[in-house]
């Protein structure tokens, strides 16, 4: 699939400021909202076949990068809306002991999330989007700074590691000071045709050191 090209429509003189700014945040909003379109219709197109190999070929990419940071402590996710599946990382991050993590929304800070320790045996319940995430239990949980990586979920990304997610800032949240203590890395994680050219970003996006893709490491 060939690469969106994104374009922000011009803004013409306005000598209103306060109209002015609303009128740019609406033209980012709707050039967001049209690329989340574009790109999940692009990666639920791709067929079974198309889907397990892409699997298989990052989840080799994502493990190389994994054991090249030495990461024992990995969060990630579980796939939905036809992202990259993760079903195979995850049982080859079992395999060779690393611990592997999963979000859930945080029960009393909005907006937040919370890391549980995941294993095969781990109960599991939908949240209110829909997407399976462990059961609370304050045994489970690892505080951020202490995971080595976060695999992160995206709807698109472009070629400077720029990351566009649904639009909850969850993880923008969760990776706002990473590089303050230099972790958890975050690693994202995607289909080759999430890739545009460029995505209108806002102050609080964090991007990516790392995109690795069924064809490609992107480093930034």
């Amino acid at each position: 699939m060939a690469h969106l090209a994104v374009e922000v429509a011009a803004v013409g003189e306005m000598t209103d400021v306060t109209s002015h700014a609303k009128n740019c945040a609406l033209h980012t909003k709707e050039s967001r909202n049209q690329i989340r379109k574009a790109i999940r219709t692009a990666r639920k197109s791709l067929s079974e076949t198309e889907q397990t190999q892409a699997s298989l070929s990052a989840s080799q990419r994502m493990l190389d990068a994994l054991q090249a940071q030495n990461a024992q402590h990995v969060a990630l996710y579980l796939t939905h809306d036809g992202e990259l599946a993760t079903p195979p990382l995850i049982a080859a991050l079992w395999q060779m002991g690393i611990n592997t993590y999963l979000p859930r929304l945080h029960p009393f800070n909005a907006g937040q999330l919370l890391f549980l320790h995941y294993t095969a045996d781990t109960p599991m319940q939908p949240n209110q989007f829909g997407i399976l995430e462990p059961k609370l239990d304050v045994r489970a949980i690892i505080p951020v700074t202490e995971l080595d990586v976060v695999i992160t979920p995206l709807v698109a990304f472009d070629l400077m590691g720029n990351r566009m997610g649904m639009g909850g800032g969850y993880y923008d949240r969760t990776l706002a000071n990473w590089q303050l203590k230099g972790k958890p890395l975050p690693m994202g994680y995607a289909h080759d045709c999430q890739q545009v050219t460029s995505l209108p970003c806002e102050y609080w996006d964090v991007p990516l050191p790392f995109i690795i893709t069924p064809s490609r490491v992107l480093t930034f």
